[in-house]
């Protein structure tokens, strides 16, 4: 939780507080600091003294995690388009034989 609250900050810290004239400078910042994020990750998970056989259980939940959450946001997309987005190409076409029919 405390991280969303850091991560919320930031974004309306961004948002109302940081110069434009800034921008570059902040994007190369921010790169620097995920390189150096990922690669202490991968400084903690190569001193495990049991990383190979954890990787197998750790696997699988990844895996786990990356199929459910895309498998529904798959589902959702492809009922919300064709629940809303049908709708409104109906609404255009009924919009221009109308206006077809008018002239």
């Amino acid at each position: 939780m405390l991280i969303i609250i850091i991560m919320c900050i930031g974004i309306l810290a961004g948002r109302f507080v940081f110069p434009q004239k800034y921008k570059n400078k902040n994007e190369i910042l921010q790169m620097i600091c995920t390189t150096l994020l990922i690669f202490s990750m991968g400084v903690m998970l190569g001193k495990r003294e049991n990383f190979f056989a954890d990787l197998a259980s750790l696997g699988f939940k990844s895996f786990l995690f990356f199929v459910i959450p895309t498998g529904m946001s798959l589902f959702l997309t492809y009922f919300l388009t064709e629940r809303f987005m049908k709708k409104e190409e109906r609404q255009k076409e009924n919009k221009n034989t109308d206006r077809a029919e008018a002239e």
